[in-house]
């Protein structure tokens, strides 16, 4: 439609609130996710852990069952924080290779492509495009790590009582929390490493490499150190494992190495680190010297 014949009108219609405004970024970015038979496929690997929970307890607490191993305990295992910890633990690991194959292919075709221009011209600002890159995994993430777990809580709750459920409120807390705490910080890592790796499998690789290399070298930098608990801080695992087993309330040597404390703060070291990384490679235009 020509211009000159002054037939041309601007949008007129309902504008996207500033607050939301990041969540176009996330909708357009979640688009090709499940493009991948792989990442489908590990998606739905996910949900078969939280299943067998799911029926575990439900047979935890079925008479018949327990009278047909020849068991004489009202139950089977408890339902306490060993248990959610352990549920993290797996979840955790599948969400951290899931976010492995996911979160480089956010930030890295934008780099690779000059694109940042094209979005910074639009009303976004550097806050609002590094949480609409950030909000695709997390919320991806939560439907396999805090969603589940907290169902699983209410499952548990609905069997014992509300009893049970009043007394272990720190259960559900801890399970939400912690998942939160674990998907910021390897979202952080995925994002701030494809913003300096504009080749996406080297990013995949790299985020691989920073969790078991830095486990690794973290075990190495304890044992030449002679018990130092420095090699803590640069293992991302460790640290939020440390947290976990504050929050559920378990006591294992992990909380005797290091304290809850020392884990939090090492695990904002690492999040304002990502957060700088990305800070500065994230921006409109690029100085070519």
């Amino acid at each position: 439609m020509a211009v000159y014949k002054r037939t041309y009108r601007s949008y007129s219609g309902p504008a996207t609130p500033a607050w939301s405004r990041f969540l176009i970024l996330t909708r357009y970015a979640s688009q090709g996710i499940f493009r991948s038979k792989f990442v489908t496929a590990m998606f739905a690997l996910c949900f078969f852990y939280p299943l067998g929970c799911a029926i575990a307890i439900y047979l935890n607490h079925n008479s018949s069952v327990l009278s047909l191993v020849r068991v004489t305990a009202p139950k089977l295992f408890d339902i306490d924080g060993k248990f959610f910890l352990i549920y993290l633990g797996v979840q955790g690991t599948l969400s951290f290779f899931l976010t492995a194959f996911i979160g480089p292919g956010l930030v890295s075709p934008d780099m690779a492509n000059g694109a940042l221009p094209l979005y910074f011209y639009r009303p976004f600002s550097r806050t609002e495009y590094i949480l609409g890159k950030l909000f695709v995994t997390a919320r991806l993430l939560s439907f396999i790590t805090w969603v589940p777990g907290l169902i699983l809580f209410g499952i548990e709750s609905s069997l014992s009582g509300t009893q049970w459920m009043s007394a272990n409120l720190r259960l559900a807390a801890g399970v939400f929390f912690g998942a939160w705490i674990w998907i910021l910080l390897i979202s952080l890592i995925a994002l701030a490493l494809s913003a300096w790796v504009r080749w996406r499998i080297v990013a995949g690789a790299l985020v691989l490499a920073v969790m078991f290399l830095g486990s690794g070298f973290g075990h190495a930098l304890d044992v030449v150190l002679r018990g130092s608990k420095i090699g803590y801080f640069i293992d991302p695992g460790r640290l939020s494992t440390t947290v976990w087993e504050h929050m559920l309330g378990v006591e294992t040597s992990a909380t005797e190495t290091l304290s809850a404390t020392a884990a939090w703060i090492g695990l904002l070291a690492i999040c304002g680190l990502c957060l700088l990384l990305l800070t500065r490679k994230v921006r409109p235009y690029e100085v070519v010297r």
